[in-house]
């Protein structure tokens, strides 16, 4: 009779270890990386500076230590002031001529070229500028947190600025 008990927890046991098996193999279905697409028409753009919207591609910019990416959409002739991020900035051209150059204000003579395609590391507080020559779409990638320190923050438009004629 003891036999038969031990044997019915034994087979009782086995259930339950099988279950907390299944159920665990499923948590780990559950948290496996997923296939994402990100369609371009379904980013949210936000006006950064007069010209430029920016939009989140994926992560989170802000966050400490997380990878990011974020676009960059400039109208032509739009001008970025002299900045710097305390993170490295990866910087790819998707559509357009977009110029950059180096110092601690804009300086038109500067300017370096990057045609679709070209690709740019700004490392962390290097002191930087852009000109948007066409319609420009720059995706920038990197660690966060991404943010912008104007050298000169009277240099900066804000987007809702009137046109001057």
């Amino acid at each position: 009779m003891k036999l038969k008990k031990l044997g019915s927890v034994c087979i009782a046991l086995a259930g339950v270890i099988g279950i907390a098996a299944s159920v665990r193999g499923q948590e780990k279905k559950e948290m496996a990386p997923m296939h994402k697409i990100v369609h371009s028409g379904d980013l949210k753009w936000t006006p950064i500076i007069k010209g430029c919207d920016l939009a989140v591609v994926e992560g989170n910019p802000d966050a400490d230590g997380t990878p990011f990416v974020i676009r960059l959409h400039c109208q032509e002739g739009s001008k970025i002031p002299a900045h710097w991020h305390p993170t490295d900035e990866n910087v790819t051209v998707l559509k357009g001529t977009f110029q950059v150059g180096l110092g601690e204000k804009f300086d038109e003579t500067k300017l370096m070229t990057m045609n679709v395609g070209n690709f740019l590391v700004a490392e962390k507080e290097m002191r930087h500028f852009a000109f948007s020559k066409t319609e420009t779409v720059v995706q920038v990638h990197g660690m966060g947190p991404f943010k912008v320190n104007w050298v000169n923050p009277a240099d900066v438009v804000p987007p809702d600025a009137p046109v001057k004629k």
